[in-house]
């Protein structure tokens, strides 16, 4: 018998009842004094616990599996520097429209002073996330799930702080608890696009002569992949996607693949030839559109639940169809006129098929590998039912160009432009598929951020192969230092044996020197499953487009 049902109940057991009613099946956790009981308890209730050795990474962790499962990534961390550690991972959530709720505690509030006190909820709202303190205990179990309930309308974090000494108390209200959160949210049908609008829309295409119809996100959620390649195939048009909604067209011949600074050479080009930019399900952000570079001369026709006209500094939209993104393509693909292939070849088909992303040449040192060949032979030999996860930081451009791998299987979050968070998010796939691979890519830097996490993956028997880019610096800085003619000094580091490293923490860990091997380390990995990490060490010759445009004829 629970100590709910004993009737002998601490708040904190209460609060953890309240969690469990609204479906919380897996946590990621830092225990401290003023959660510690919490998390205890809902562990004991049988929440799956994934406890982490960072409190950034727990949140990090929970933004993953928000993405992959499409539910509310769920967090615990104690308060003051357990909860002040939060201050990257919520922004980058908040930016990524991330649905979590973080339980987080608070000073007791019976103490005059307390070490780790501090006013929490400036911290957090300067984020963009929300803050509540919860200090009447007879309404925590409605406050809780009122914060899930915002979590879910508004796509944000939500942190519920609960000072210490008041979880500690016996609990004396009712034993009933509040309707969960999935329970009051309104069921709504999908929105229609009104007819003038459709009619508008269909003119300005039939108009245009070289369109690229361009999938984010809300086409994803919506079903929309299917609509859009008509819509395409019927206005002579390309395919393009999003960094987060890469995959969406993975099979398509006439798939440009990622739109914005990590666009190929080919997808460059035909940007650069097209009139008209149809954006379904996107937020069209200033990296969409490579800062205005990619599509200098088209016209944008934005199709979104929530139009805009001006995104993050830019004018990112001339025209728009307010509606859900697969009714209003339907649509609109009845209105315009069907166009004979002539963008829509043979030969264009080819050029996206063969050429590579990018076409640059670089002399590669002895005994150091170029990180697109790296990239392409993992390209070859990772099975695809695999689920793959990319970090950020300059080895990220590299993968974002693999071929073939639907959006389900490929994880990018990087709205805000962290490195350090590849383990972490790899953590959160792997607890949201238990049953699959994860696989995540990411540079030297960025893993040695929260290499602790090691330990965490190997802890848990997180089924996690890590495959990094050994440049021996950070790389995007060393780049950038070098195109201004600066010393890159600050920014080399030499090239940490990152596979010993590995297996100091007990798991697998190996350098790769000889590309060849490859296929048969996938296949015994495959075979065996477990944990590892793969240290390929690459030349820090090779430059990435995305810098090269940014500092043109220095980098």
């Amino acid at each position: 018998m629970s100590a709910v049902q004993s009737g002998k109940a601490h708040v904190y057991d209460i609060l953890a009842e309240t969690f469990r009613r609204e479906g919380v099946d897996v946590c990621f956790a830092l225990l401290g004094d003023a959660n510690m009981n919490f998390a205890t308890r809902l562990a004991g209730e049988g929440c799956r616990m994934v406890y982490v050795r960072h409190e950034h990474c727990a949140v990090a962790a929970a933004m993953a599996f928000a993405r992959k499962t499409g539910d509310i990534g769920v967090a615990t961390v104690t308060c003051g520097p357990g909860l002040t550690q939060l201050m990257t991972a919520l922004p980058a959530a908040v930016r990524s429209r991330l649905p979590l709720v973080i339980f987080a505690g608070e000073a007791p509030l019976k103490s005059g002073w307390y070490n780790q006190g501090i006013d929490q909820a400036p911290f957090v709202k300067a984020t963009g996330a929300d803050y509540h303190s919860l200090h009447l205990p007879v309404r925590m179990p409605t406050a809780i799930r009122d914060a899930f309930l915002q979590a879910r309308r508004e796509r944000r974090p939500v942190v519920v702080g609960v000072p210490l000494d008041l979880q500690e108390l016996a609990w004396t209200g009712a034993q009933d608890f509040p309707a969960p959160s999935q329970t009051l949210v309104p069921q709504l049908s999908p929105i229609p696009p009104h007819p003038e609008d459709v009619a508008r829309a269909a003119r300005l295409v039939d108009q245009s002569r070289k369109i690229v119809v361009m999938a984010g996100l809300g086409a994803v959620e919506a079903g929309a992949a299917a609509v859009c390649r008509a819509l395409a195939r019927n206005c002579d048009g390309l395919l393009a996607e999003t960094l987060p909604a890469r995959g969406i067209f993975h099979d398509d011949p006439f798939n440009l693949g990622v739109a914005g600074g990590f666009s190929s050479d080919v997808a460059f080009d035909c940007f650069g030839e097209a009139d008209l930019v149809i954006a379904v399900g996107c937020s069209l952000t200033f990296h969409n559109a490579a800062g205005g570079k990619l599509w200098p001369a088209a016209k944008v026709l934005q199709i979104d639940v929530d139009p805009i006209t001006i995104n993050q500094g830019r004018v990112a939209a001339d025209a728009h169809l307010r509606g859900d993104a697969r009714l209003a393509v339907e649509a609109l693909t009845v209105q315009v006129a069907k166009k004979a292939p002539v963008w829509r070849s043979e030969d264009l088909a080819h050029r996206i098929r063969t050429e590579p992303a990018d076409r640059m040449e670089f002399d590669i040192e002895p005994g150091l590998h170029d990180p697109r060949e790296v990239v392409a032979r993992l390209d070859e030999a990772i099975p695809r039912n695999w689920q793959l996860v990319n970090s950020s930081g300059h080895c990220s451009y590299f993968f974002a160009q693999m071929r073939g791998w639907s959006q389900s299987q490929f994880l990018t979050i990087r709205e805000f432009g962290a490195i350090g968070n590849g383990t972490s998010f790899a953590m959160g796939v792997a607890a949201a598929k238990p049953d699959e691979t994860v696989v995540v890519f990411d540079g030297d830097g960025s893993l040695l951020m929260h290499i602790q996490e090691l330990e965490t993956i190997k802890r848990h028997g997180l089924n996690i192969l890590i495959i990094v880019l050994n440049d021996g610096a950070y790389g995007s800085e060393i780049h950038k230092l070098r195109a201004e003619g600066l010393s890159d000094e600050g920014a080399v580091f030499g090239r940490t044996d990152l596979a010993a490293i590995a297996r100091g923490f007990g798991i697998g860990g190996e350098t790769i020197t000889d590309l060849s091997q490859i296929p048969e380390m996938i296949a015994k990995f495959q075979a065996t499953g477990g944990a590892a990490v793969w240290d390929i060490p690459i030349s820090d010759r090779v430059v990435s487009p995305v810098i090269r445009r940014a500092h043109p004829g220095k980098a």
